[in-house]
């Protein structure tokens, strides 16, 4: 994939790989941190459920994620019954300032007998967060699209021929060669209308061309 086109610039957002456990210790209370790759709510709520059960010893399990799409993220935070927006929001604020997207931080604590007061459990959750949303490996996703092509049989030599020429602007490519030929290609948003007026020029547009919803895919 080249770096060289801006529309290709513009469809890359900044996601994360799953990172390390980042610990800290305030005034005897143990913060264990930890942000995960997730792309939708269940798949959050499903690593929220593991980190529960592993640490079913744990006073809160402090949570936010910000999810897709793009234009419009699906934030949520959970104080998990640590006092009102004291644990859930500084932990969204660490996501939303790194400008993270499919991204969950989980902000586990143990009680260590000493109160730290709203704006102490404050600081402390969103440090922790902070520290392991700063650990955590940057990755790339794209704004894509799918397109699922139907040529005829005669056609899949100019579809190859385009698929080569046009490389440099694809994700992926599936290709299926059952009763009919179907090629389904994963391409950065901007990139959709320019491959599909090749595809129409290199087929006479005889090959039928589906497009599908907006969706991030990672790099």
């Amino acid at each position: 994939m080249t770096d060289t086109s801006e529309p290709l610039r513009d469809d890359r957002l900044v996601g994360v790989e799953d990172g390390p456990q980042v610990e800290i210790k305030v005034k005897g209370s143990r913060f264990l941190a930890q942000v995960f790759q997730v792309m939708t709510e269940a798949e959050a709520r499903e690593r929220l459920r593991i980190i529960r059960k592993r640490y079913h010893d744990a006073t809160h399990h402090g949570s936010a994620w910000r999810l897709p799409p793009p234009q419009d993220p699906i934030e949520a935070a959970d104080d998990d019954g640590e006092p009102s927006g004291t644990t859930g929001p500084p932990i969204l604020l660490q996501l939303r300032g790194a400008e993270l997207l499919g991204a969950l931080c989980i902000v586990t604590r143990w009680f260590g007998g000493t109160k730290l007061g709203t704006g102490g459990l404050a600081r402390a959750y969103g440090d922790a967060a902070a520290q392991a949303v700063a650990a955590a490996p940057r990755t790339t996703l794209w704004r894509a699209q799918q397109i699922r092509l139907e040529p005829s049989w005669e056609d899949v030599g100019a579809i190859e021929a385009v698929l080569a020429r046009e490389a440099s602007r694809l994700l992926s490519i599936d290709r299926s060669f059952g009763e009919r030929p179907v090629f389904t290609l994963t391409v950065p948003l901007s990139q959709c209308v320019p491959i599909l007026d090749a595809v129409r020029q290199a087929t006479g547009a005889r090959a039928q061309a589906h497009p599908g919803p907006e969706f991030l895919h990672p790099a």
